[in-house]
């Protein structure tokens, strides 16, 4: 706050980043278990939650981790890959990538939603909602791990108004995690907030965690050459994601 004026100061993307750089170290259990882990696309669970899930497997507490859409809209002009095609890939990666992180097959499910097109409000809305609270509910679920609301991607914000909507439904602790948010300029406005958390130091498991972003073959340029305007991982959110630590915002 602006002591002269009363204002609360703006916030940008920038002072983000660096609350996120400073907030302590934890261990993996201040997330309270079981947990369980939203992801808006295939390859959101290795890029944003690879460490924590490895790490969490290994403790003998693994989560439960729910791909929220089909991921058939990176690659939409592919003759080869047809969306049929490109969502049973892009779920088979998905599974190779958990694998190399250690989590068990039974552990790992596929909301099918669609790719770009993630409700945010509405009937299919409230379907997700109903079926995340059910299964937080069948696990015994004591938190909800989504994508950060400020994530500049349709898909993140929605699978985040997922989580918080299920929070006000079941009793959960909500936590967030960036993913395309670290790739916001400096001076990107957010909203004033103060940012509480950890970050988990993923030194043991950065292996493993590489190994599950490479799984991930259809979003790097090579495996699918029919379309040019189709997505690709970029090399500095890649090396966002090679950093020996992952970073938790506790939201509720």
């Amino acid at each position: 706050m602006d002591a002269r004026t009363g204002r609360v100061a703006r916030v940008n993307a920038g002072a983000a980043h660096q609350a996120f750089a400073v907030l302590p170290w934890g261990p993996a259990s201040t997330i309270p278990g079981p947990v369980l882990i939203l992801a808006p696309h295939p390859d959101d669970e290795s890029l944003g939650t690879g460490g924590l899930i490895a790490t969490l497997v290994a403790g003998g507490q693994p989560p439960f981790v729910m791909i929220m859409t089909d991921g058939a809209g990176s690659h939409p002009n592919s003759v080869a890959y047809p969306p049929a095609r490109l969502r049973a890939v892009r779920e088979a990666e998905a599974a190779s990538a958990c694998a190399a992180l250690g989590l068990p097959q039974d552990r790992l499910d596929f909301m099918r939603l669609p790719d770009t097109a993630a409700p945010m409000a509405g009937p299919a809305f409230e379907v997700a909602v109903a079926q995340i609270a059910a299964c937080a509910r069948i696990i015994g679920a004591r938190s909800v791990l989504a994508s950060w609301a400020h994530d500049p991607h349709c898909d993140h914000l929605a699978t985040h108004r997922m989580a918080a909507a299920v929070c006000r439904t079941v009793t959960l602790a909500h936590w967030a995690y960036p993913v395309w948010g670290w790739t916001l300029p400096a001076s990107h406005a957010l909203p004033p907030a103060a940012y509480a958390g950890f970050r988990l130091d993923i030194t043991p498991y950065l292996p493993a965690k590489r190994a599950a972003i490479a799984a991930h073959r259809s979003q790097y340029a090579g495996l699918i050459t029919d379309d040019p305007a189709g997505f690709v991982l970029p090399p500095r959110l890649l090396s966002i994601f090679d950093r020996p630590f992952e970073t938790f915002i506790r939201l509720r």
